[in-house]
Protein backbone atom coordinates (compact mmCIF):
# COMPACT_ATOMS: atom_id res chain seq x y z
CA UNK A 1 0.00 0.00 0.00
CA UNK A 2 0.97 3.36 -0.47
CA UNK A 3 2.36 5.38 1.90
CA UNK A 4 -0.52 8.28 0.95
CA UNK A 5 -3.34 5.76 1.29
CA UNK A 6 -1.98 4.45 4.72
CA UNK A 7 -5.10 5.02 7.03
CA UNK A 8 -4.68 6.86 10.16
CA UNK A 9 -7.10 6.97 13.07
CA UNK A 10 -6.55 8.37 16.73
CA UNK A 11 -7.02 4.69 18.51
CA UNK A 12 -8.76 4.79 22.05
CA UNK A 13 -6.17 4.92 24.67
CA UNK A 14 -8.26 3.09 27.45
CA UNK A 15 -8.42 0.09 25.05
CA UNK A 16 -4.90 0.43 24.24
CA UNK A 17 -4.41 -0.04 27.76
CA UNK A 18 -7.04 -2.79 28.74
CA UNK A 19 -5.16 -5.06 25.61
CA UNK A 20 -2.27 -4.65 27.26
CA UNK A 21 -3.29 -5.42 30.81
CA UNK A 22 -5.19 -8.02 29.63
CA UNK A 23 -2.20 -9.82 27.68
CA UNK A 24 0.07 -9.35 31.56
CA UNK A 25 -2.74 -10.90 33.22
CA UNK A 26 -2.87 -13.52 30.93
CA UNK A 27 1.07 -13.99 30.64
CA UNK A 28 1.22 -14.48 34.75
CA UNK A 29 -1.61 -16.73 34.77
CA UNK A 30 -0.37 -19.01 32.21
CA UNK A 31 0.47 -22.80 33.34
CA UNK A 32 3.44 -23.85 30.42
CA UNK A 33 6.42 -22.20 28.64
CA UNK A 34 4.01 -22.57 25.27
CA UNK A 35 1.17 -20.64 26.62
CA UNK A 36 3.48 -17.61 27.19
CA UNK A 37 5.29 -17.75 23.84
CA UNK A 38 1.85 -17.39 22.19
CA UNK A 39 1.21 -14.43 24.43
CA UNK A 40 4.45 -12.91 23.35
CA UNK A 41 3.65 -13.03 19.89
CA UNK A 42 0.32 -11.66 20.32
CA UNK A 43 1.60 -8.64 22.75
CA UNK A 44 4.43 -8.28 19.36
CA UNK A 45 1.23 -7.63 16.73
CA UNK A 46 -0.33 -5.45 19.54
CA UNK A 47 2.70 -3.27 19.96
CA UNK A 48 3.08 -3.41 15.60
CA UNK A 49 -0.39 -2.07 15.35
CA UNK A 50 0.11 0.95 17.88
CA UNK A 51 3.50 1.54 16.87
CA UNK A 52 2.18 1.74 12.84
CA UNK A 53 -0.35 3.77 14.07
CA UNK A 54 2.17 6.56 15.98
CA UNK A 55 5.04 6.45 13.32
CA UNK A 56 2.18 7.23 10.42
CA UNK A 57 1.28 10.53 12.35
CA UNK A 58 5.11 10.89 13.26
CA UNK A 59 6.07 10.85 9.49
CA UNK A 60 3.40 13.31 8.34
CA UNK A 61 3.95 15.85 11.17
CA UNK A 62 7.55 15.76 10.68
CA UNK A 63 6.81 16.04 6.67
CA UNK A 64 4.57 19.55 7.39
CA UNK A 65 4.78 20.92 10.92
CA UNK A 66 2.33 23.11 10.42
CA UNK A 67 -0.31 20.81 9.94
CA UNK A 68 -2.66 21.21 12.74
CA UNK A 69 -3.86 18.10 12.66
CA UNK A 70 -0.98 15.82 13.24
CA UNK A 71 0.37 18.30 15.11
CA UNK A 72 -2.36 17.42 17.36
CA UNK A 73 -1.73 13.77 17.01
CA UNK A 74 1.65 14.27 17.42
CA UNK A 75 0.33 15.30 20.82
CA UNK A 76 -1.83 12.77 21.69
CA UNK A 77 0.98 9.91 21.05
CA UNK A 78 3.98 12.29 23.19
CA UNK A 79 1.54 11.79 26.00
CA UNK A 80 0.03 8.42 24.85
CA UNK A 81 3.68 7.00 24.62
CA UNK A 82 5.08 6.80 28.33
CA UNK A 83 1.53 5.50 29.57
CA UNK A 84 1.94 2.77 26.94
CA UNK A 85 5.58 2.29 27.80
CA UNK A 86 4.23 1.43 31.42
CA UNK A 87 2.01 -1.31 30.35
CA UNK A 88 4.38 -2.96 27.83
CA UNK A 89 6.50 -2.96 31.02
CA UNK A 90 4.27 -4.49 33.40
CA UNK A 91 4.28 -7.26 30.21
CA UNK A 92 7.92 -7.65 30.48
CA UNK A 93 8.45 -7.77 33.86
CA UNK A 94 5.73 -11.19 33.85
CA UNK A 95 8.20 -12.68 31.48
CA UNK A 96 11.09 -11.96 33.65
CA UNK A 97 9.21 -13.22 36.85
CA UNK A 98 8.18 -16.13 34.40
CA UNK A 99 8.67 -19.89 35.83
CA UNK A 100 9.18 -20.54 32.31
CA UNK A 101 12.11 -18.04 31.73
CA UNK A 102 14.38 -20.31 30.40
CA UNK A 103 12.56 -21.90 27.38
CA UNK A 104 11.55 -18.37 26.62
CA UNK A 105 14.89 -17.13 26.78
CA UNK A 106 15.82 -20.66 24.61
CA UNK A 107 12.82 -19.29 22.11
CA UNK A 108 14.01 -15.53 21.88
CA UNK A 109 17.25 -15.58 23.31
CA UNK A 110 18.80 -14.66 26.69
CA UNK A 111 19.75 -10.64 25.02
CA UNK A 112 15.91 -9.45 24.86
CA UNK A 113 15.68 -10.42 28.56
CA UNK A 114 19.06 -8.41 29.69
CA UNK A 115 17.49 -5.74 27.77
CA UNK A 116 14.17 -6.12 29.49
CA UNK A 117 15.74 -5.55 32.96
CA UNK A 118 17.26 -2.64 31.69
CA UNK A 119 14.07 -1.17 30.55
CA UNK A 120 13.12 -2.05 34.21
CA UNK A 121 15.38 0.00 35.60
CA UNK A 122 15.34 2.74 33.70
CA UNK A 123 11.24 4.08 33.74
CA UNK A 124 8.66 4.25 36.73
CA UNK A 125 5.14 4.74 36.20
CA UNK A 126 5.93 8.16 38.14
CA UNK A 127 8.25 9.32 35.43
CA UNK A 128 4.95 9.66 33.11
CA UNK A 129 4.81 13.34 33.45
CA UNK A 130 8.11 14.48 32.99
CA UNK A 131 8.44 12.33 30.29
CA UNK A 132 4.98 13.77 28.62
CA UNK A 133 6.74 17.03 29.47
CA UNK A 134 10.08 15.78 28.06
CA UNK A 135 8.80 14.86 24.29
CA UNK A 136 6.13 18.65 24.45
CA UNK A 137 9.55 20.90 24.84
CA UNK A 138 11.59 18.64 22.36
CA UNK A 139 8.11 18.79 19.95
CA UNK A 140 9.05 22.88 20.32
CA UNK A 141 12.75 22.31 19.40
CA UNK A 142 11.75 21.14 16.57
CA UNK A 143 9.27 23.14 15.11
CA UNK A 144 11.43 26.48 15.98
CA UNK A 145 14.22 24.86 13.96
CA UNK A 146 11.52 24.03 11.29
CA UNK A 147 10.29 27.50 11.12
CA UNK A 148 13.53 29.03 9.97
CA UNK A 149 13.36 30.88 7.01
CA UNK A 150 16.28 33.23 6.33
CA UNK A 151 16.56 35.70 3.80
CA UNK A 152 19.50 35.35 2.05
CA UNK A 153 20.58 36.49 -1.91
CA UNK A 154 17.19 37.45 -2.74
CA UNK A 155 15.90 34.42 -1.38
CA UNK A 156 14.05 32.93 1.70
CA UNK A 157 15.77 29.29 2.97
CA UNK A 158 15.34 26.82 5.38
CA UNK A 159 18.58 25.86 7.35
CA UNK A 160 18.47 22.63 4.64
CA UNK A 161 18.24 24.90 1.70
CA UNK A 162 21.44 27.19 2.86
CA UNK A 163 23.19 23.94 2.33
CA UNK A 164 24.47 24.29 -0.96
CA UNK A 165 25.93 28.15 -0.21
CA UNK A 166 27.64 26.93 2.57
CA UNK A 167 30.00 25.31 0.03
CA UNK A 168 29.77 27.79 -3.01
CA UNK A 169 33.44 27.99 -4.55
CA UNK A 170 32.91 31.74 -3.83
CA UNK A 171 34.37 32.39 0.04
CA UNK A 172 32.14 35.58 0.64
CA UNK A 173 29.34 33.73 -0.33
CA UNK A 174 30.07 30.54 2.13
CA UNK A 175 30.65 33.39 4.55
CA UNK A 176 27.12 35.26 4.07
CA UNK A 177 25.44 31.79 4.57
CA UNK A 178 27.05 30.90 7.66
CA UNK A 179 26.72 34.60 9.26
CA UNK A 180 22.98 34.38 7.73
CA UNK A 181 22.06 30.89 9.61
CA UNK A 182 23.63 32.27 12.53
CA UNK A 183 21.71 35.05 12.63
CA UNK A 184 18.78 32.84 12.99
CA UNK A 185 20.12 31.29 16.22
CA UNK A 186 21.07 34.21 17.78
CA UNK A 187 17.58 36.06 17.03
CA UNK A 188 16.15 32.93 18.86
CA UNK A 189 18.80 32.65 21.18
CA UNK A 190 16.59 33.07 24.55
CA UNK A 191 14.30 30.34 23.20
CA UNK A 192 16.74 27.92 22.13
CA UNK A 193 18.79 28.26 25.19
CA UNK A 194 15.04 27.90 27.25
CA UNK A 195 14.34 25.03 25.69
CA UNK A 196 17.20 23.04 26.72
CA UNK A 197 17.89 24.41 30.00
CA UNK A 198 13.96 22.69 30.69
CA UNK A 199 15.04 19.82 29.44
CA UNK A 200 17.99 19.67 30.95
CA UNK A 201 16.02 20.00 34.71
CA UNK A 202 13.49 18.18 33.64
CA UNK A 203 15.80 14.91 32.69
CA UNK A 204 17.98 15.41 35.47
CA UNK A 205 14.54 15.29 37.70
CA UNK A 206 13.66 11.85 35.70
CA UNK A 207 17.27 10.63 37.12
CA UNK A 208 16.90 11.73 40.82
CA UNK A 209 13.32 9.99 40.89
CA UNK A 210 15.18 6.78 39.89
CA UNK A 211 17.55 7.14 42.67
CA UNK A 212 20.44 7.91 39.94
CA UNK A 213 23.20 10.32 40.78
CA UNK A 214 22.62 12.46 37.47
CA UNK A 215 21.11 11.90 33.52
CA UNK A 216 24.44 9.94 32.48
CA UNK A 217 23.83 7.35 34.35
CA UNK A 218 19.77 6.96 33.16
CA UNK A 219 21.19 8.01 29.36
CA UNK A 220 23.33 4.68 29.56
CA UNK A 221 20.48 2.52 30.26
CA UNK A 222 17.75 4.21 27.82
CA UNK A 223 20.01 3.66 24.96
CA UNK A 224 20.42 -0.29 26.52
CA UNK A 225 24.15 -0.25 26.77
CA UNK A 226 24.04 -3.48 27.48
CA UNK A 227 27.84 -4.43 26.87
CA UNK A 228 29.64 -1.03 27.62
CA UNK A 229 29.45 2.23 29.89
CA UNK A 230 31.54 5.37 30.50
CA UNK A 231 34.91 3.62 30.81
CA UNK A 232 34.52 2.18 28.17
CA UNK A 233 33.51 5.28 25.83
CA UNK A 234 36.05 7.30 28.00
CA UNK A 235 38.65 4.47 26.34
CA UNK A 236 36.99 5.24 22.95
CA UNK A 237 37.31 9.02 23.04
CA UNK A 238 41.18 8.74 24.33
CA UNK A 239 42.28 6.95 21.47
CA UNK A 240 39.95 9.67 18.95
CA UNK A 241 42.23 12.39 20.52
CA UNK A 242 45.52 10.26 20.42
CA UNK A 243 44.87 8.20 17.07
CA UNK A 244 42.46 10.14 15.28
CA UNK A 245 42.58 13.84 15.60
CA UNK A 246 46.29 14.34 13.90
CA UNK A 247 44.98 12.48 10.89
CA UNK A 248 42.09 14.63 10.51
CA UNK A 249 44.62 17.99 11.16
CA UNK A 250 46.44 16.48 8.12
CA UNK A 251 43.56 15.95 6.03
CA UNK A 252 42.19 19.79 6.47
CA UNK A 253 46.02 21.21 5.95
CA UNK A 254 45.72 19.19 2.72
CA UNK A 255 41.94 20.45 2.17
CA UNK A 256 43.14 23.79 2.82
CA UNK A 257 45.96 23.35 0.16
CA UNK A 258 43.53 21.65 -2.34
CA UNK A 259 41.28 24.83 -2.00
CA UNK A 260 44.21 27.08 -2.02
CA UNK A 261 44.23 29.26 0.77
CA UNK A 262 46.73 29.37 4.07
CA UNK A 263 44.30 29.53 7.33
CA UNK A 264 41.18 27.21 6.99
CA UNK A 265 38.02 29.25 8.34
CA UNK A 266 35.12 27.73 9.62
CA UNK A 267 32.71 28.75 6.71
CA UNK A 268 35.50 26.66 4.52
CA UNK A 269 34.88 23.56 6.59
CA UNK A 270 32.90 22.50 3.78
CA UNK A 271 34.18 23.29 0.63
CA UNK A 272 36.56 20.55 -0.35
CA UNK A 273 37.97 21.04 -4.01
CA UNK A 274 39.01 24.72 -5.63
CA UNK A 275 36.57 24.33 -8.36
CA UNK A 276 33.81 23.62 -6.36
CA UNK A 277 32.47 19.96 -4.52
CA UNK A 278 31.41 17.25 -5.99
CA UNK A 279 27.42 17.39 -6.24
CA UNK A 280 24.97 14.98 -7.60
CA UNK A 281 24.56 15.21 -11.54
CA UNK A 282 21.00 15.06 -11.72
CA UNK A 283 17.28 16.16 -10.42
CA UNK A 284 15.88 14.28 -7.50
CA UNK A 285 13.54 12.18 -9.72
CA UNK A 286 17.05 11.21 -11.23
CA UNK A 287 18.99 10.31 -8.05
CA UNK A 288 15.79 7.97 -6.92
CA UNK A 289 16.20 6.29 -10.37
CA UNK A 290 19.88 5.84 -9.71
CA UNK A 291 18.90 4.51 -6.60
CA UNK A 292 16.49 2.11 -7.83
CA UNK A 293 19.13 0.90 -10.80
CA UNK A 294 21.65 0.43 -8.00
CA UNK A 295 19.93 -1.21 -5.41
CA UNK A 296 18.52 -3.43 -8.25
CA UNK A 297 21.60 -4.68 -9.31
CA UNK A 298 23.87 -4.74 -6.10
CA UNK A 299 22.06 -7.90 -5.26
CA UNK A 300 18.76 -10.13 -5.32
CA UNK A 301 17.80 -8.87 -1.52
CA UNK A 302 18.65 -5.28 -2.32
CA UNK A 303 15.95 -5.62 -5.97
CA UNK A 304 13.72 -6.95 -3.57
CA UNK A 305 13.88 -4.22 -0.80
CA UNK A 306 14.09 -1.13 -3.35
CA UNK A 307 11.35 -2.56 -5.57
CA UNK A 308 8.77 -2.33 -2.50
CA UNK A 309 10.00 1.17 -1.72
CA UNK A 310 9.50 2.78 -4.71
CA UNK A 311 6.06 0.39 -5.66
CA UNK A 312 4.73 1.94 -1.90
CA UNK A 313 5.92 5.57 -2.56
CA UNK A 314 7.79 5.39 0.58
CA UNK A 315 9.82 8.25 0.31
CA UNK A 316 9.52 12.01 1.21
CA UNK A 317 13.02 13.54 0.17
CA UNK A 318 12.82 17.44 -1.55
CA UNK A 319 13.33 20.22 1.31
CA UNK A 320 10.60 22.08 1.76
CA UNK A 321 9.14 24.88 3.81
CA UNK A 322 7.66 23.90 7.27
CA UNK A 323 9.38 20.54 7.06
CA UNK A 324 11.58 18.96 9.62
CA UNK A 325 15.49 18.95 9.43
CA UNK A 326 17.17 15.93 8.90
CA UNK A 327 16.91 12.77 7.88
CA UNK A 328 15.61 9.69 9.28
CA UNK A 329 14.14 6.09 8.19
CA UNK A 330 11.21 4.57 10.13
CA UNK A 331 9.08 1.52 10.17
CA UNK A 332 5.56 0.84 9.63
CA UNK A 333 5.25 -2.37 11.26
CA UNK A 334 1.92 -3.50 10.00
CA UNK A 335 3.07 -2.69 6.45
CA UNK A 336 6.27 -4.59 6.67
CA UNK A 337 7.81 -2.00 5.48
CA UNK A 338 10.52 1.24 5.86
CA UNK A 339 9.90 4.61 5.28
CA UNK A 340 13.07 7.35 4.02
CA UNK A 341 12.84 11.11 5.41
CA UNK A 342 14.96 13.39 4.00
CA UNK A 343 15.82 17.14 2.55
CA UNK A 344 17.47 17.11 -0.32
CA UNK A 345 19.25 20.32 -0.81
CA UNK A 346 21.55 19.44 -4.11
CA UNK A 347 24.47 19.17 -2.24
CA UNK A 348 26.36 15.72 -1.93
CA UNK A 349 24.54 15.06 1.13
CA UNK A 350 21.57 13.93 -1.03
CA UNK A 351 23.30 10.83 -2.13
CA UNK A 352 24.92 10.48 1.91
CA UNK A 353 21.39 10.42 3.60
CA UNK A 354 19.84 8.20 0.63
CA UNK A 355 22.63 5.79 1.44
CA UNK A 356 22.57 6.13 4.97
CA UNK A 357 18.81 5.84 5.30
CA UNK A 358 18.58 2.80 3.10
CA UNK A 359 20.84 1.09 4.76
CA UNK A 360 18.57 1.71 8.26
CA UNK A 361 15.47 0.66 5.54
CA UNK A 362 17.23 -2.46 4.01
CA UNK A 363 18.33 -4.02 7.59
CA UNK A 364 14.58 -3.63 8.80
CA UNK A 365 13.21 -5.36 5.32
CA UNK A 366 15.83 -8.03 6.25
CA UNK A 367 15.26 -8.54 9.97
CA UNK A 368 11.59 -8.48 8.98
CA UNK A 369 11.67 -11.69 7.31
CA UNK A 370 14.75 -13.35 9.11
CA UNK A 371 13.41 -12.86 12.78
CA UNK A 372 9.59 -14.09 14.75
CA UNK A 373 9.81 -11.14 17.07
CA UNK A 374 10.12 -7.42 16.51
CA UNK A 375 12.17 -6.95 19.50
CA UNK A 376 14.59 -8.81 18.01
CA UNK A 377 15.28 -6.84 15.06
CA UNK A 378 16.89 -4.41 16.00
CA UNK A 379 20.38 -4.43 17.57
CA UNK A 380 20.78 -1.35 19.62
CA UNK A 381 21.74 1.85 17.94
CA UNK A 382 25.60 1.69 17.45
CA UNK A 383 24.70 -1.89 15.46
CA UNK A 384 21.70 -0.08 13.44
CA UNK A 385 24.20 2.88 12.20
CA UNK A 386 26.43 0.56 11.18
CA UNK A 387 24.30 -0.94 9.28
CA UNK A 388 23.58 2.76 7.48
CA UNK A 389 27.30 4.21 7.74
CA UNK A 390 28.19 0.48 5.92
CA UNK A 391 25.95 1.26 3.37
CA UNK A 392 27.36 4.15 2.23
CA UNK A 393 30.60 2.75 1.27
CA UNK A 394 29.51 -0.94 0.20
CA UNK A 395 27.42 1.26 -2.72
CA UNK A 396 31.02 2.91 -4.31
CA UNK A 397 30.75 0.79 -7.38
CA UNK A 398 27.73 2.87 -8.29
CA UNK A 399 28.16 6.06 -7.28
CA UNK A 400 29.17 7.04 -10.64
CA UNK A 401 25.72 6.93 -11.48
CA UNK A 402 25.00 10.17 -8.94
CA UNK A 403 28.16 11.74 -9.50
CA UNK A 404 29.45 10.93 -13.21
CA UNK A 405 32.68 12.75 -13.72
CA UNK A 406 32.95 14.34 -10.37
CA UNK A 407 32.92 10.39 -8.76
CA UNK A 408 36.74 10.39 -7.26
CA UNK A 409 36.24 14.12 -6.29
CA UNK A 410 33.02 13.12 -4.08
CA UNK A 411 34.67 9.51 -2.99
CA UNK A 412 37.67 11.46 -1.40
CA UNK A 413 35.72 14.05 0.23
CA UNK A 414 33.15 11.05 1.42
CA UNK A 415 35.96 9.22 3.29
CA UNK A 416 37.36 12.28 4.52
CA UNK A 417 34.17 13.34 5.75
CA UNK A 418 34.00 9.44 7.27
CA UNK A 419 36.97 10.49 9.19
CA UNK A 420 36.64 13.92 10.24
CA UNK A 421 33.02 13.19 11.51
CA UNK A 422 34.44 10.72 14.16
CA UNK A 423 35.95 13.51 16.68
CA UNK A 424 33.33 15.91 16.21
CA UNK A 425 30.79 12.95 16.62
CA UNK A 426 33.16 12.03 19.80
CA UNK A 427 32.38 15.88 21.01
CA UNK A 428 28.55 15.67 20.93
CA UNK A 429 28.74 12.96 22.89
CA UNK A 430 31.36 14.51 25.43
CA UNK A 431 29.45 17.76 25.85
CA UNK A 432 26.50 15.56 26.96
CA UNK A 433 28.23 13.62 29.70
CA UNK A 434 29.48 17.23 31.00
CA UNK A 435 26.40 19.19 30.85
CA UNK A 436 24.37 16.21 32.49
CA UNK A 437 27.31 15.65 35.48
CA UNK A 438 26.87 19.69 35.77
CA UNK A 439 23.14 20.85 35.01
CA UNK A 440 23.15 23.62 37.06
CA UNK A 441 25.09 25.09 34.57
CA UNK A 442 24.25 28.57 32.88
CA UNK A 443 23.67 28.89 28.92
CA UNK A 444 27.04 30.84 29.26
CA UNK A 445 28.61 27.72 31.06
CA UNK A 446 27.79 24.94 29.06
CA UNK A 447 28.75 27.08 25.49
CA UNK A 448 32.35 27.41 27.23
CA UNK A 449 32.31 24.06 27.87
CA UNK A 450 31.21 23.57 23.80
CA UNK A 451 34.11 26.04 22.85
CA UNK A 452 37.18 24.12 24.96
CA UNK A 453 35.99 21.10 23.35
CA UNK A 454 36.55 22.47 20.09
CA UNK A 455 40.09 23.11 20.36
CA UNK A 456 40.29 19.50 21.81
CA UNK A 457 38.44 17.78 19.03
CA UNK A 458 38.66 20.02 16.30
CA UNK A 459 42.11 22.33 16.97
CA UNK A 460 41.98 23.41 13.39
CA UNK A 461 38.64 25.30 13.27
CA UNK A 462 38.53 29.13 13.48
CA UNK A 463 35.50 30.26 13.69
CA UNK A 464 36.20 33.95 12.51
CA UNK A 465 33.57 35.73 15.03
CA UNK A 466 30.91 34.34 13.13
CA UNK A 467 27.64 34.72 15.16
CA UNK A 468 26.17 32.07 16.96
CA UNK A 469 29.25 29.55 16.16
CA UNK A 470 31.52 32.03 17.42
CA UNK A 471 30.21 32.45 20.98
CA UNK A 472 30.30 28.45 21.07
CA UNK A 473 26.53 27.41 20.71
CA UNK A 474 27.26 25.72 17.35
CA UNK A 475 25.92 22.79 19.47
CA UNK A 476 22.37 24.04 19.06
CA UNK A 477 22.43 23.25 15.63
CA UNK A 478 22.83 19.03 16.48
CA UNK A 479 18.82 18.17 16.55
CA UNK A 480 19.90 15.38 18.74
CA UNK A 481 21.03 16.83 21.73
CA UNK A 482 18.04 18.04 22.21
CA UNK A 483 15.90 14.87 20.48
CA UNK A 484 17.97 12.19 21.61
CA UNK A 485 20.45 12.70 24.63
CA UNK A 486 23.40 10.28 24.49
CA UNK A 487 22.42 8.94 20.54
CA UNK A 488 25.87 9.66 19.15
CA UNK A 489 28.73 8.12 20.41
CA UNK A 490 26.94 5.49 18.58
CA UNK A 491 27.80 7.07 14.90
CA UNK A 492 30.91 7.22 16.09
CA UNK A 493 31.78 3.54 17.04
CA UNK A 494 29.24 2.71 14.04
CA UNK A 495 31.68 4.48 11.47
CA UNK A 496 34.81 2.60 12.79
CA UNK A 497 32.64 -0.56 11.49
CA UNK A 498 31.56 1.09 8.27
CA UNK A 499 35.36 1.94 7.91
CA UNK A 500 36.08 -1.56 8.25
CA UNK A 501 33.52 -3.16 6.35
CA UNK A 502 34.93 -0.23 3.11
CA UNK A 503 38.29 -1.57 3.82
CA UNK A 504 37.54 -5.34 3.60
CA UNK A 505 35.41 -4.75 0.39
CA UNK A 506 38.85 -2.67 -1.56
CA UNK A 507 40.14 -6.49 -0.97
CA UNK A 508 37.30 -8.41 -1.63
CA UNK A 509 33.43 -6.60 -2.61
CA UNK A 510 32.16 -10.07 -2.88
CA UNK A 511 33.46 -11.04 0.59
CA UNK A 512 32.75 -7.50 2.47
CA UNK A 513 29.46 -7.73 1.19
CA UNK A 514 28.37 -11.82 2.38
CA UNK A 515 29.92 -10.47 5.44
CA UNK A 516 27.35 -6.96 5.81
CA UNK A 517 24.42 -9.43 4.90
CA UNK A 518 25.15 -11.34 7.32
CA UNK A 519 25.83 -8.54 10.26
CA UNK A 520 22.22 -7.88 8.97
CA UNK A 521 20.52 -11.02 9.17
CA UNK A 522 21.56 -11.08 13.08
CA UNK A 523 19.58 -7.85 13.63
CA UNK A 524 19.46 -7.36 17.91
CA UNK A 525 19.72 -11.00 18.57
CA UNK A 526 23.65 -10.18 19.82
CA UNK A 527 24.73 -7.12 21.63
CA UNK A 528 27.32 -4.51 19.37
CA UNK A 529 30.53 -6.00 20.80
CA UNK A 530 29.07 -9.44 19.53
CA UNK A 531 27.94 -8.64 16.33
CA UNK A 532 30.82 -7.19 15.33
CA UNK A 533 33.21 -9.75 16.31
CA UNK A 534 30.72 -12.24 14.23
CA UNK A 535 31.90 -10.66 11.61
CA UNK A 536 35.12 -10.79 12.36
CA UNK A 537 35.72 -7.17 12.91
CA UNK A 538 37.69 -5.10 15.64
CA UNK A 539 35.48 -3.55 18.40
CA UNK A 540 36.31 -0.03 18.63
CA UNK A 541 35.80 -0.16 22.49
CA UNK A 542 39.51 -2.03 21.98
CA UNK A 543 42.78 -0.26 22.88
CA UNK A 544 44.85 -0.10 19.68
CA UNK A 545 41.30 -0.43 17.48
CA UNK A 546 41.33 3.01 16.09
CA UNK A 547 45.04 3.24 15.25
CA UNK A 548 44.67 0.11 13.42
CA UNK A 549 41.85 1.66 11.18
CA UNK A 550 43.66 4.97 10.91
CA UNK A 551 46.90 3.13 9.49
CA UNK A 552 44.49 1.97 7.10
CA UNK A 553 42.77 4.41 5.82
CA UNK A 554 46.08 7.00 5.59
CA UNK A 555 47.18 4.69 3.22
CA UNK A 556 44.17 4.98 0.78
CA UNK A 557 44.14 9.11 1.51
CA UNK A 558 47.57 8.73 0.47
CA UNK A 559 46.89 6.85 -2.54
CA UNK A 560 44.18 8.83 -3.84
CA UNK A 561 44.79 12.63 -3.72
CA UNK A 562 43.56 14.70 -6.43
Amino acid sequence: MKFSEMPYQRPDLEELKSGFEELTAAMRAASSAEEQIELFLKMDKQMASSSTQSTIVHIRNTVDTRDEFYEKEREFWDNAEPVLVDKTLEFQNAALESPFRPALEERFGSLMFRNFEMEKKGFSPELIPLIQEENAIAAEYQKLYASAQIPFMGKTCTIAQLGPYKENPDRDIRKAAYKAEGGFFDEHREEFDSLFDRLVKNRTEQAHKLGFKNYVELGYIRRTRNCYGPEEVANFRRQVLEDLVPVVNQIKKSQAGRIGIEELKFYDDLFTFRDGNAVPQGTPDELLAAAKKMYTEMSPETAEFIQLMFENDLFDVLAKDGKAPGGYCTSLADYHAPFIFSNFNGTSGDVDVLTHEAGHAFAFFVADKEIELSQNRHPTMEGCETHSMSMEFLTSPWHELFFKHQTAKYELSHAEDAITFIPYGTMVDYFQELVYSKPEMTPEERNQVWAELEKQFRPYVDFDNLPFYGRGAGWQRQLHIYLYPFYYIDYCMAQTIALQFWVESLKDRKLAWEKYLAFVKKGGTLSFVDLVKSAGLRSPLESGALKEIATAISQWFSEHQI
